[in-house]
């Protein structure tokens, strides 16, 4: 999730297309949470790990 959003803010930037941005900077921000309550030990979607 977090290099989609990479990709996304990446096109988005070099397209100047601001929704692109903004979906990127929120799969980015999404996938961050994600990875650190997964790499805290907590059940992520009833999985333990998420990557």
């Amino acid at each position: 999730m977090i290099a989609l959003g990479l990709i996304l803010l990446a096109i988005g930037f070099i397209a100047d297309v601001s929704i692109l941005w903004t979906i990127g900077l929120v799969l980015v921000v999404i996938g961050a949470i994600l990875w650190v309550l997964g790499s805290v030990g907590h059940a992520v979607g009833g999985r333990r790990h998420y990557w």
